[in-house]
């Protein structure tokens, strides 16, 4: 009895109205309730929904994230690439071009560059170019950011050079291709632009390269479903979420 007194002294009328805002009978009842709720496993239920539910959302931003830094990637290895074919030196090389003459119908072969894989070559790198730089500016990732921006500098930095060979820098920093003026471009100037070790394409295949392995380790940082769930809770709910 006196264990019961004593109880009844910490949950006595008085200090039970001040604390619970209820009386005896009914305090009694909402701790016992509480007590069984977290006994039987009713609170890990609502918070296994609470942040599967949350898991859910933050799942589907991933996805979309992931999507966005995917034609990111896609992009700059493809602006790699095309940089790789652009600096071939064949590409600049003497060939025996074979034309037919439009009236007669006669084939002729005559020593030349073959500028119509040299125009093909470049406008590849500008599409891809564009798209690079186009999809970045959608990044926050400061690794892509930072290395698109050092690819608009170094497109600057050589704009007088790239306009002998008919590229220029049109709006949002997009290149733009005269395909006529290029035809007509001195090729020791393409071969300076596009070809050797510390080339104008070799440092903007070099920031390519630099953005697809910053969205590569930027993946790694999510867990396998995307999710952006405390360790700890994602842990907890594991086998549920």
């Amino acid at each position: 009895m006196s264990n019961i007194s004593g109880f009844g002294g910490l949950f006595g009328t008085s200090n039970q109205n001040s604390i619970w805002g209820g009386n005896n009978a009914s305090s009694g009842s909402t701790i016992l309730s509480d007590y069984a709720a977290i006994k039987n496993g009713s609170y890990k239920k609502l918070a296994r929904k609470y942040y599967k539910a949350d898991s859910v959302k933050t799942e589907t931003e991933a996805k979309a994230e992931n999507k966005k830094l995917g034609l990111i990637q896609t992009g700059a290895d493809s602006l790699s690439s095309s940089l790789s074919a652009l600096g071939k030196e064949s590409l600049y090389a003497m060939k025996k071009i074979s034309t037919k003459d439009e009236t007669t119908g006669e084939t002729k072969e005559k020593e030349d560059y073959d500028w119509k894989a040299i125009t093909s070559a470049v406008k590849s790198f500008i599409d891809n170019y564009n798209d690079t730089i186009g999809d970045a500016a959608d990044s926050n990732l400061t690794g892509v950011l930072r290395n698109a921006m050092h690819m608009t500098s170094s497109v600057k930095a050589n704009s007088r050079l790239l306009s002998e060979v008919g590229i220029t820098i049109g709006k949002e920093n997009k290149l733009e291709l005269d395909e006529d003026k290029l035809k007509n471009a001195n090729i020791s100037t393409l071969k300076s632009l596009f070809t050797g070790t510390n080339s104008f394409a070799d440092r903007l295949a070099q920031k390519s390269e630099a953005i697809s392995k910053a969205v590569s380790n930027s993946a790694k940082s999510y867990t396998k479903n995307g999710s952006t769930l405390p360790s700890s809770f994602a842990k907890m709910f594991e086998t549920e979420i």
